[in-house]
C-alpha cells in the first residue's frame, strides 16, 4: 500500500520533479565546464551529458524532498543555480591556473620560455612545463579521490541552498577575485625551490667568471642552471601530490563556505 502511495504522489507531482530535474541539471552543468577533471576536452561531450543526466535522475527526488526547496522555473532560480554551479568550478580551476602559471616560471629557468604546445582546454598556447604539472594534478584528483569529494561537496550543497533559493551576491564576486589573486603565489611557492638553485648557480658562475675571465660563462652557465634545475625539480616532486591534495581541499571548503554564506 505504501508503495502504491508513493508511485501515485509521484505520478500526481511530476510537473514539480520536473522543474526540480531541469534546477539541479543547471547547478551540476557548472562542474562540466570549469572543474578540473571534468572539464577536460578529453572526455566525449555525450559522456559529460549522461552523467549529468544520470546524477540529476538519482537526485532529483531527494532534493524535491529538501525542506525550503522551491521548484519555480524563472530567471531567478536559474541564473542562482548556474551560479553555484560556476562559483564551483571557477573556484576549482584556480589550481590548475596554478600549477600553469607555475610551469611558466618553471620554463623560464630551464630555458624553455619559446617551448609552447597547444591546450586542448583553452585552445591556446601553455608551456610545455605548464602541461606536464596539469597532466601531474589531473593524476593527483584522481588518484586521492577528489573528484569524488567534489560531488559529494556538490550533493550536499543542495541541503545548505535548497534548489531554486540560490541567491549569487556581490561579495561572492569579491571573494572569488581575492582567491584568484592567490594564483602568483601559489605557481611561486611551487616554483621557488628551482628558481633558487638557479639563482645560486648563475650567482656562481658570475664569480667563478670574475676571478677567472677566461671561462666562457655565457655557455657554461645555460646547462649547468639546467642541469641543477632539473635535480631540484625531481627532488620537488616528492612534495608536490601533498601541495595539490591540500590546495584543492582547501579551494573546495572556501567554495563550500561560498554557498553556506546567506
Amino acid at each position: 500500500m505504501t508503495t502504491t502511495g508513493e508511485v501515485s504522489g509521484l505520478v500526481n507531482n511530476w510537473p514539480q520533479y520536473l522543474i526540480t530535474g531541469m534546477l539541479v541539471m543547471v547547478r551540476l552543468s557548472g562542474l562540466m565546464v570549469f572543474a578540473p577533471v571534468f572539464s577536460s576536452a578529453a572526455i566525449a561531450p555525450r559522456i559529460k551529458a549522461g552523467f549529468v543526466i544520470s546524477l540529476t535522475l538519482l537526485l532529483t527526488p531527494a532534493v524535491a524532498a529538501v525542506p525550503g526547496a522551491r521548484a519555480s522555473l524563472d530567471m531567478k532560480s536559474l541564473l542562482g543555480e548556474l551560479g553555484i554551479g560556476l562559483v564551483f568550478g571557477l573556484s576549482l580551476t584556480l589550481l590548475n591556473e596554478a600549477l600553469m602559471f607555475a610551469g611558466t616560471l618553471l620554463g623560464m629557468e630551464f630555458s624553455f620560455s619559446l617551448v609552447n604546445l597547444m591546450d586542448p582546454n583553452s585552445k591556446v598556447e601553455t608551456p610545455v612545463l605548464g602541461q606536464l604539472l596539469g597532466w601531474l594534478g589531473v593524476l593527483v584528483v584522481i588518484g586521492a579521490g577528489l573528484d569524488r569529494s567534489l560531488i559529494a561537496a556538490m550533493v550536499r550543497s543542495f541541503c545548505a541552498v535548497p534548489v531554486g533559493r540560490a541567491v549569487i551576491q556581490a561579495k561572492t564576486g569579491a571573494a572569488l577575485a581575492v582567491m584568484a589573486s592567490g594564483i602568483f603565489l601559489a605557481g611561486l611557492q611551487l616554483a621557488a625551490p628551482v628558481i633558487a638553485a638557479a639563482i645560486a648557480v648563475e650567482v656562481t658562475i658570475s664569480l667563478v667568471a670574475r676571478l677567472s675571465p677566461q671561462l666562457p660563462a655565457m655557455v657554461v652557465s645555460v646547462p649547468l642552471k639546467t642541469m641543477a634545475s632539473y635535480v631540484v625539480l625531481i627532488g620537488s616532486l616528492a612534495v608536490w601530490p601533498h601541495w595539490i591534495e591540500q590546495h584543492f581541499t582547501a579551494l573546495l571548503d572556501a567554495a563550500v563556505k561560498l554557498m553556506a554564506t546567506p
